[in-house]
């Protein structure tokens, strides 16, 4: 199984808060890894941390091989979709994506979900009077845009409609049948059972379960990923530092 990111004993401590505890994970090639835990788990900043949006006090990040630095060159490999959506007020939604292909200009184009979205209606309208749903979409389709070879999905269906959460969740699957790695974090659990191969859990920073979702139902002998992460907590819970990787 070919690993596209490599973390190895992250930990990062705020003020007051360690927020991840020698965190080691994976993510393979052509597979959706979901990141789960309760609030205040060590989830986002995990994500930036890969991200390089957060600068871990120790542990390595590799991706594709290559251990991240601060040029930050790797990052055109990764589309990102953050949970909260900030456009500039200045932009329309043409002006945006026309900078954006403009700034990566010789990267392979992806159009599917944005013409899936509908957005091409929307090109004169400026993103500050666009609803949170239409500015989701146009979030996720900007995470695919350039076809990167790795996708990073925060809470990615929150303020979708049923049928664009449906589109989205197709283009996830396609893609990750396509080779794409595909990372998310959802507070949707039975989405999570529909979408994700792979699953890592964070406890207070620590990980609790690393592997596939498949192998976490089978240890709790459980048919529904809900139940299982509920059997899990319990356990991790009750033992106080017990692992399942």
């Amino acid at each position: 199984m070919e690993l596209v990111v490599e973390i190895s004993g992250l930990t990062k401590t705020f003020p007051k808060v360690r927020a991840l505890a020698e965190v080691s994970c994976q993510v393979a090639r052509g597979r959706v890894t979901a990141i789960l835990g309760p609030n205040a788990s060590g989830k986002t900043t995990l994500l930036k941390s890969i991200l390089g949006l957060v600068i871990p006090d120790a542990g390595t990040i590799r991706v594709n091989g290559k251990a991240i630095d601060a040029a930050g060159v790797y990052r055109e490999q990764i589309g990102y979709m953050p949970q909260i959506t900030a456009f500039s007020d200045n932009y329309t939604v043409g002006g945006l994506t026309s900078l954006l292909r403009t700034l990566r200009s010789g990267s392979r184009v992806d159009n599917e979900l944005f013409n899936a979205f509908n957005l091409d209606r929307l090109l004169k309208r400026p993103l500050k009077d666009l609803s949170g749903g239409t500015k989701q979409k146009v979030s996720a389709a900007i995470a695919f845009l350039f076809s990167p070879s790795i996708v990073i999905l925060d809470e990615p269906t929150v303020g979708l409609d049923p049928v664009s959460s449906i589109l989205l969740k197709e283009k996830i699957l396609k893609e990750r049948d396509r080779g794409t790695s595909i990372v998310l974090t959802s507070h949707v659990l039975s989405e999570v059972d529909e979408l994700a191969d792979d699953l890592l859990f964070l406890l207070e920073g620590k990980v609790l379960f690393a592997g596939a979702c498949e192998e976490l139902k089978r240890a709790f002998n459980q048919r529904n990923l809900e139940r299982a992460i509920a059997e899990l907590m319990s356990a991790g819970s009750a033992t106080g530092e017990r692992q399942y990787v």
